[in-house]
């Protein structure tokens, strides 16, 4: 198998600590078609890993039987372009794992970017991103949250924010691995 485009690149889905819709944090739960589709488009732009973050034993649980299910059971050989998908998965306990994963792999601590719907006033264009993941000095995760978006204690983190993904009207509430899919080829897509 030919070398991932971007495999400096990995995509990390939090499911803790997220904001529900009256800003309290919360833990959101796994779903079946974040997992899949996240992991398609993920495996087509050609990303390193893609982490699946909860810290909730119960939904690490369902997630691993998912993945299980596509990459060593019956579901392996009925659909081969789905295992290769889901190998990308990994299933971590919070972010800092994902980044402690990627420092082990690439021996270099990863640049954290943040993704959201609100609009700030210090973001980085999917053009300029591109660039910097190219130039390949460092490895980059980029982190989607679930519910109404990613916890100040992550957003604070940030080395970059990425800007948000603008429709035409005021309403903003794409499904994340709608976001993810749009994102992944604004930065990693042939034009």
């Amino acid at each position: 198998m030919a070398a991932p485009a971007f495999g400096n690149v990995a995509v990390a889905l939090v499911h803790y600590p997220v904001y529900d819709k009256n800003r309290q944090i919360v833990a959101t739960a796994v779903t079946n078609l974040d997992i899949h589709d996240i992991a398609r488009a993920a495996r087509t732009f050609g990303l390193y890993r893609y982490y699946i973050v909860t810290p909730v034993a119960g939904q690490q649980a369902l997630a691993g039987r998912i993945v299980k299910h596509w990459q060593d059971g019956w579901g392996a050989r009925y659909n081969p372009k789905r295992k290769t998908a889901l190998d990308l998965v990994s299933i971590v306990s919070s972010l800092d794992d994902a980044l402690g994963d990627l420092e082990a792999a690439f021996g270099a601590p990863a640049r954290l970017v943040t993704t959201g719907a609100r609009s700030s006033a210090e973001t980085v264009s999917c053009g300029r991103l591109s660039k910097l993941v190219k130039e390949r000095e460092h490895p980059y995760l980029l982190v989607f949250g679930t519910g109404w978006g990613l916890a100040e204690e992550i957003t604070s983190r940030a080395d970059l924010v990425l800007e948000p993904i603008r429709g035409r009207g005021d309403y903003n509430h794409l499904s994340v691995r709608s976001a993810a899919a749009i994102i992944f080829d604004r930065l990693f897509g042939t034009r």
